[in-house]
C-alpha cells in the first residue's frame, strides 16, 4: 500500500483523505499535490513510485512533467513584456515580427497568439523532436505557413504551435528564450523549469502508459488528445456527453488527419514519448516544463498575489476572450491571455467557475489560480489517465481544496 507523506494542514484534511483515495483506487502510479491559500502553504503532498521501471520512490523535491501546464508560464512571461510596454496585445504581430504577415497573416495580433485564434494549429509538414529544439527556426516556418483559417474570426487549441507562437513575443522583445527569461525573472526560487538541465532530468519523474491505445502509441505520446477526450467526459456534471458529441470526438482521435490529431502530435517527441531527454532539455514552450506540485502552485501564488504581474494585469489576462466550441478539441474551451477559464476543457468545481484560471496538462495535470479564493493549487501525476475511463483525479482534489477554503 502506497504511503502518502507530506504536510497538510488540518483544516484541508479532505485534499489528504482524496489523494489517499487516488493511491488506495489504484489511479496513481506516483503524484504530487499542492496548495496555497494566499501565502501560506497548506498542502504539500507526495506519494508513489517516480519510475516505474526502477521503483525509485517519489520525493519531495521530484519534478514531473506538466505538459500543457507549461502554457500559462508561457504566458505570463509574455504578459509581463506587454506590461513592460515593449509592445501592444491589440497591435499587429507585424509591427515586431514582419516575416508573420505571409500567407494572409498581416492581420494578426499578439492577442490572437495567446488566444489560439492564429489559424495555425498545427504544423503543415512532419517535425522531429530535434528540429522543434530550435525555436527560431519553428518560428519561422509558421511565419511563412498559411493559416487554416483567418486570424482572429474563431478559436481552436494550438496544442504545440501555440509555444513558438507566444515564445516568439518574449524572444523577440527580450532576446531569450521562454525557459531562460522565466528562469531570469520569476522562477529563480522554484523547482520550475522550462528546458531543464540533465542532473533535474535524471531525478524527473518518468510518465508511464495507463494503458495502450488505438494503434499500438503510448498513450504518453498521444496524451493530449486523451486529455481532450478526458476532459469531454468530466465537463459540467461530471455526466457524459451527448453520444453525438462523443461520437465526433472519436471519430476525430482515429483520424490522424483531423485537427485533434495535427496539433497534439506533431511535433512528435520521438522515442521514449515525453520522458524523451530531447524533448525535456529544449523546454518546448507549449509543452516542456518539469516542476514539482509546490513550485506550480507557488508560480500560481505569485501570480494571485501580484508578484509577477501588477493585479490590473492579470484581471485582464484572464477575462475570457473566446468561448465556446472549440474548433481542435471540438468541446467548449475559453480561454482569457493565454489562460483557461472554466469550460469543458477546463473542469473546475462550482466556487471556482468565477474567478478561477490556469491550465490542464495531458494525462491529469493541472495549475490554477483563484484571486477570489486567494487560493493556488498544483497536481502532477505521472500515470497518463486511461481515456476510455476519464480521468476524475485533478478534479477530486480541486473539490477538496475548495470545500477546505469555503
Amino acid at each position: 500500500m502506497t504511503t502518502v507523506q507530506g504536510h497538510c494542514d488540518p483544516a484541508f484534511a479532505r485534499v489528504r483523505e482524496v489523494f489517499e483515495e487516488n493511491f488506495a483506487e489504484g489511479r496513481e502510479l506516483g503524484a504530487a499535490v499542492a496548495v496555497y491559500a494566499g501565502d501560506r502553504k497548506v498542502v504539500d503532498l507526495w506519494g508513489g513510485v517516480a519510475d516505474r521501471r526502477t521503483g525509485r520512490e517519489w520525493l519531495p523535491d521530484t519534478p514531473c512533467f506538466g505538459f500543457s501546464c507549461t502554457k500559462a508560464v508561457t504566458a505570463a512571461a509574455a504578459l509581463l513584456l506587454a506590461e513592460r510596454g515593449l509592445y501592444e496585445l491589440d497591435g499587429p504581430v507585424t509591427d515586431w515580427w514582419p516575416e508573420f504577415g505571409a500567407a494572409g497573416k498581416e492581420g494578426t495580433t499578439a492577442e490572437h497568439l495567446l488566444t489560439h485564434q492564429a489559424g495555425l494549429p498545427a504544423f503543415a509538414r512532419p517535425v522531429s523532436a530535434e528540429e522543434a529544439a530550435d525555436p527560431v527556426a519553428l518560428a519561422d516556418e509558421l511565419a511563412a505557413q498559411e493559416p487554416e483559417w483567418t486570424p482572429g474570426e474563431t478559436h481552436g487549441y494550438h496544442a504545440l504551435t501555440y509555444g513558438w507562437l507566444a515564445g516568439e513575443i518574449v524572444r523577440r522583445h527580450s532576446g531569450r528564450t521562454v525557459g531562460a527569461f522565466v528562469r531570469d525573472e520569476f522562477a529563480a526560487g522554484l523547482d520550475l523549469w522550462v528546458g531543464a538541465p540533465d542532473d533535474v532530468i535524471d531525478r524527473a519523474a518518468k510518465l508511464s502508459a495507463a494503458r495502450r491505445v488505438q494503434g499500438g502509441a503510448d498513450s504518453t505520446e498521444t496524451a493530449d488528445s486523451a486529455k481532450t477526450a478526458d476532459s469531454a467526459r468530466t465537463a459540467d456534471s461530471p455526466r457524459v456527453l451527448a453520444s453525438d458529441l462523443l461520437n465526433r470526438l472519436v471519430a476525430a482521435y482515429t483520424d490522424p488527419q483531423s485537427t485533434m490529431n495535427r496539433s497534439t502530435g506533431n511535433p512528435h517527441p520521438g522515442k521514449g514519448g515525453y520522458n524523451n531527454p530531447v524533448v525535456l532539455r529544449a523546454g518546448w514552450p507549449s509543452a516542456g516544463m518539469l516542476a514539482t506540485a509546490p513550485a506550480l502552485a507557488g508560480f500560481y501564488r505569485d501570480l494571485v498575489t501580484g508578484r509577477i504581474l501588477r493585479p490590473e494585469t492579470l484581471r485582464e489576462a484572464i477575462r475570457p476572450r473566446v468561448a465556446g466550441p472549440d474548433r481542435t478539441m471540438l468541446i467548449d474551451s475559453s480561454f482569457g491571455l493565454g489562460f483557461m477559464r472554466p469550460a469543458q476543457t477546463f473542469f473546475t468545481p462550482k466556487a471556482g467557475r468565477d474567478s478561477a484560471f490556469g491550465h490542464t496538462g495531458a494525462g491529469g495535470s493541472i495549475g490554477l489560480g483563484d484571486p477570489d479564493a486567494g487560493l493556488a493549487f498544483a497536481y502532477l501525476p505521472n500515470m497518463m489517465s486511461d481515456m476510455a475511463a476519464g480521468d476524475l483525479r485533478a478534479y477530486r482534489l480541486l473539490d477538496a481544496a475548495y470545500a477546505s477554503v469555503s
